[in-house]
């Protein structure tokens, strides 16, 4: 049988070279060869390989007619991170974590492995610490490491050649940069290495049924590191985001195969590893005695998850050229609905630093939040606070239209739950039934948002 050889793949082109050089000879592009496993050519033909790949291949069949069956889901151990992951552990599922150094993902991987473990198998294999550490870990968190199997190892060789006698239900990879395989040359870390590893592990976990976890580095951007293959690769990604001067943790779902994706988990870090929140509203709200000019309440999704956020924004006399910097929201839309709101409701602030932040780190990307941002906005250049227990939520257009968004009724049941008693919400998500201890102001223009907001003032 054929010896499998290394090559080098040019990542612009896809252009092979049997050796590296700091430029590809094919396109002319510098630093884009990666070493990479190609594979031997078969000892016949076309037609026999042809026929040989048709034998294994399954039989064509009806999509009708496929009998489709939900993924049975194993627990964590965790409430949230069994949210994002939609429901808990999957059998055969490939799943890769990352966040910055020191987040909290080995601590997190520890504390799920040690409650799995009572009811399964687990494997937890470091590549960047040593059993002595993991074992002061452990002890450290006062987590039940009897049942934890350890194997110090970031050689892939012998990692599968231990997965296979042992048979494992769950196995972490702490991390899939350290690992490497004697079949590349190459250094671990590099692309190569990092996407033959993931790639083999991948093929084991599907072989098996075993629930493959893979801790992933991050780049100084915040994307991971490796190629961009490795995310397509696993069935699911999660991103561990926070602030390190902050106890507070966030994982977010980017894909997941067996689940929704933009799920939020909320954790704090205590002495004791990392514990669950179940209303990780109350810490993105504050709690001010007295209201405060430049505050709003917002009620976002993550997901399938309401949150309410309050939403801060400073207009302060600029002294030079105006700035205009945001915190946890899209900082280029902010300028937008600066020019919206000079357009449509009359106010301006060309000559006014402006500043908005989202209490408690966390990260807003959806549009629901621009009626929130502008009302703040008002609040703080006229020194004057919004109406006490309000929320607010909508979507606002160039022409100075507020617009629907998903899931309004979620919102404004979550938002009543917690004790606000009015809310100002674009008309389409107003609800024929009104809500019990909600008082609804439903709007259509920028304008009639701001005009209630001076007169309840």
């Amino acid at each position: 049988m054929a010896k499998a050889k290394t090559v080098y793949v040019c990542s612009e082109c896809g252009g092979i070279s049997p050796k590296w050089q700091g430029q590809c000879p094919h396109c002319t592009s510098w630093n884009s060869l990666s070493e990479t496993v190609q594979a031997p050519p078969a000892a016949n033909g076309g037609n026999h390989r042809f026929q040989a790949l048709a034998a294994s291949s399954g039989e064509v069949q009806v999509l009708a007619e496929v009998q489709a069956e939900e993924a049975p889901r194993d627990p964590s151990g965790s409430d949230e991170l069994d949210r994002v992951l939609g429901g808990g552990l999957v059998r055969g599922a490939v799943i890769l974590i990352g966040g910055d150094p020191g987040i909290g993902k080995s601590t997190l991987l520890l504390q799920t492995l040690a409650s799995v473990g009572a009811r399964r198998k687990v494997l937890y294999v470091t590549g960047e610490e040593s059993a002595q550490q993991v074992a002061l870990r452990a002890s450290r968190l006062a987590v039940d490491a009897g049942r934890v199997r350890l194997l110090a190892e970031i050689r892939l060789e012998q990692v599968l050649a231990v997965l296979q006698s042992e048979r494992p239900d769950v196995v972490v990879i702490d991390s899939i940069q350290t690992v490497y395989t004697d079949v590349l040359s190459s250094a671990p870390g590099s692309v190569g290495q990092v996407r033959e590893c993931a790639a083999q592990l991948t093929r084991v976990a599907k072989q098996t049924g075993v629930t493959m976890i893979l801790v992933g580095h991050v780049t100084k951007e915040g994307a991971l590191a490796g190629p961009r293959v490795l995310e397509h690769i696993v069935d699911t990604v999660l991103y561990f985001e926070g602030d390190s001067h902050s106890s507070f943790r966030m994982i977010r779902a980017i894909k997941n195969r067996f689940g929704a994706v933009n799920e939020l988990g909320v954790f704090a870090m205590t002495d004791r590893g990392l514990k669950g929140i179940s209303n990780p509203s109350a810490i993105f709200l504050s709690s001010h005695r007295d209201e405060v000019p430049g505050s709003s309440v917002l009620v976002t999704m993550e997901g399938t998850r309401p949150l309410l956020v309050e939403i801060q924004a400073l207009v302060d006399e600029a002294h030079g050229q105006p700035r205009r910097l945001s915190v946890g929201l899209e900082q280029n839309r902010l300028a937008m609905l600066l020019a919206v709101l000079h357009r449509h409701a009359g106010v301006a602030c060309f000559d006014q630093d402006v500043f908005i932040n989202a209490v408690g780190g966390v990260r807003i990307g959806e549009p629901a939040a621009d009626l929130a941002v502008l009302l703040a906005i008002v609040s703080s250049l006229r020194n004057r606070p919004l109406p006490d227990k309000l929320v607010v939520f909508g979507e606002v257009g160039l022409a100075g239209e507020v617009r629907p968004v998903a899931h309004g009724q979620e919102r404004l049941k979550e938002a009543a739950k917690l004790g606000f008693c009015r809310a100002i919400v674009p008309q389409a998500n107003a609800p024929r039934q009104g809500i019990d201890g909600l008082e609804l102001i439903p709007v259509e223009r920028l304008e009639q948002a701001v005009d209630y907001c001076r007169s309840s003032a």
